[in-house]
C-alpha cells in the first residue's frame, strides 16, 4: 500500500497493510512507525492513535500472521487423521517460505515475550490448538508429545528453508514443502509401526562337551 491508495476507511488496517509492505525490505528491527505513516499517507502522529508503540504495531502484524498461519494448518486436507497431520506439517513450512519476514517476527526475539500482548498470545495457542487436536485423532494417548515432535520439526525445517541453509548442503535436498510431508510421513511411520510380533526361540547356553577323561587323584599324603 502507498500513500497514493489510501484515503479513507480503516486506519488501523491500513498502517498494518503499510508496514508489511515494508517489512520484506526494512526488517521488523528497522521499522518505525514514522515510515509506516508514511507508506500509508497519514501524518506521522496518526499511528499512534491505534498503537501505542512500535513494538504494539509488529505484535498486531505477527497476530496477523498466526491468522493466517492457522487457516492455512486449518485448510489442510486428508483422507485420513494421518494425512491430514501431514497436510498440517506442509501448510506449516509452505507459510514460512512464503511469508518469511512475517514468519520471522512470529517467533523471533522481539516478540518472545507475548504476555503483554494478550491478543497475539491468543492467536499463537489458536495456531498449536490446531496441530494438538490433530494429534489427537491420530493417537489420543499421546497427542501433546506427537504435536510437539510435529512442530519442532516443522519449525526446524522452515528455519532451515527460509534462511537458504539447505541450499548449501552438498547432496541435493527436496523442496520445503516436498521434505516436510517426508519427514512427517517417516514421524508417523516410526512412532505408530506396530511392534515385531514374531516369536524368537529363546536363547540357551550351550552345554560344555563331556570327555572322558577321569579327574586325577589327589596325591596321598606321605
Amino acid at each position: 500500500m502507498t500513500a497514493k491508495t489510501y484515503h479513507h476507511g480503516n486506519l488501523s488496517e491500513a498502517l498494518l497493510d503499510a508496514a508489511e509492505q515494508l517489512l520484506p525490505a526494512r526488517g521488523a528491527e528497522a521499522l518505525t512507525l514514522r515510515e509506516v505513516a508514511r507508506e500509508a499517507g497519514v501524518s506521522h502522529g496518526a499511528p499512534y492513535h491505534h498503537f501505542g508503540s512500535r513494538e504494539a504495531l509488529l505484535a498486531a502484524i505477527a497476530e496477523r500472521g498466526f491468522e493466517g498461519l492457522t487457516a492455512a494448518m486449518s485448510s489442510a486436507s486428508g483422507a485420513t487423521p494421518r494425512n491430514q497431520l501431514i497436510g498440517i506439517c506442509e501448510a506449516y513450512v509452505s507459510f514460512a517460505i512464503k511469508h518469511p519476514t512475517r514468519f520471522r517476527l512470529m517467533f523471533g526475539p522481539l516478540l518472545a515475550q507475548k504476555e503483554p500482548y494478550p491478543e497475539l498470545q491468543k492467536a499463537g495457542q489458536a495456531s498449536f490448538a490446531v496441530l494438538l487436536q490433530a494429534a489427537e485423532k491420530v493417537n489420543h494417548a499421546e497427542a501433546l508429545p506427537l504435536a510437539l515432535a510435529g512442530w519442532s520439526l516443522a519449525h526446524g525445517l522452515a528455519h532451515l528453508a527460509i534462511h537458504a541453509v539447505l541450499d548449501s548442503l552438498p547432496v541435493p535436498v527436496p523442496p520445503g514443502e516436498v521434505l516436510a510431508r517426508q519427514l512427517a510421513q517417516w514421524l508417523l511411520d516410526s512412532k505408530t509401526a506396530p511392534p515385531d510380533k514374531r516369536s524368537r526361540k529363546p536363547r540357551t547356553t550351550p552345554t560344555p562337551p563331556t570327555t572322558s577323561r577321569s579327574k586325577k587323584k589327589a596325591p596321598s599324603a606321605l
